[in-house]
């Protein structure tokens, strides 16, 4: 037992830094994304991803990481995680890190939804009940005919449906599919997607602190996917997603030092039912002994 603990304390411990790797990337994109294209921004962040996990792993696997059951369910896998990257890099460049962030983490509770209408699953009312609350918290967060509101809210919320696919596709993938593997494709689909676009959008990096901060989003990206892989490794994830909703406030931390930006109380309240609602539900999960979707990273 004692073992067991010590086993899911350590993946709590590597949820938790992958959730600040990907608060930072995010400051990190924003701050780019001011002054660079965010699709040039995008390619950086998958080529050297897709670079450093080749780096890691094929010396230890060789060809053995190319060996797939469904590359078909690869392909689309990794065109949905291209599809949330843009989604996510495009919001950051209108929107303040920790909203967005509070926003995008509703997906575990829009999984609920599609569960009960596309796989008939039958949904406690306790569970309605959080995921009620966490649109609650989302209404509050955006303020629909407040100044908060306007077209650039469509964004995040487009990327909870796109990350909801993902998951689904991502959770039946996981029973079959090793998940470095998994992730060595990820990298590479979302290079090859980037470079198609590339041609007609390339702009050449500014100066050294822009070629800088992409190189450190390629980094964060690689390290916190691998994170999260040693993560779920170690403890269930409904067990590590209570945990991940201190993404909020690494978020939150992140824009206040890098951009001053600090939400207001009532954007702080939403974050926080937001995050409360994701939390009791990942708890309650636990508790029923199911299958837990966690949050995507992008």
């Amino acid at each position: 037992m004692s073992s067991f603990k010590d086993t899911a304390l350590h993946g709590i411990g590597f949820a938790v830094l992958a959730t600040a790797c990907f608060a930072t990337l995010d400051t990190t994109t924003r701050h780019v994304s001011a002054g660079l294209s965010v699709l040039v921004a995008l390619w950086f962040r998958y080529a050297i991803q897709a670079v450093i996990t080749t780096v890691v792993v094929w010396p230890g696997r060789g060809r053995q990481i190319l060996r797939t059951q469904h590359p078909r369910f690869q392909l689309a896998r990794g065109m949905l995680l291209f599809a949330c990257s843009i989604l996510a890099f495009l919001s950051l460049k209108y929107m303040p890190v920790g909203e967005f962030t509070a926003i995008t983490l509703l997906a575990p509770l829009v999984i609920t939804l599609l569960a009960a209408w596309m796989l008939k699953e039958k949904i406690r009312p306790l569970r309605w009940l959080l995921v009620l609350g966490g649109f609650i918290g989302t209404l509050i967060i955006i303020r629909p005919g407040s100044q908060h509101f306007d077209w650039t809210v469509v964004l995040p919320l487009m990327l909870v449906g796109t990350n909801a696919a993902f998951q689904l596709l991502t959770s039946q993938m996981s029973k079959t599919e090793d998940p470095i593997t998994t992730h060595f494709y990820t990298g590479w689909i979302g290079t090859a997607l980037a470079t198609l676009i590339q041609p007609f959008v390339w702009e050449m990096p500014s100066d050294w602190t822009v070629w800088l901060q992409l190189l450190l989003m390629g980094v964060l990206a690689s390290i916190g996917h691998f994170l999260l892989i040693l993560a779920y490794g170690r403890a269930p994830a409904a067990t590590l997603t209570p945990y991940m909703y201190s993404q909020i406030g690494f978020a939150v931390l992140g824009g206040w030092v890098v951009f001053n930006h600090l939400p207001d109380q009532w954007t702080f309240a939403g974050m926080g039912l937001v995050a409360l609602c994701g939390a009791l539900g990942a708890w309650l999960t636990l508790r029923e002994n199911r299958v837990a979707i966690p949050p995507a990273q992008s």
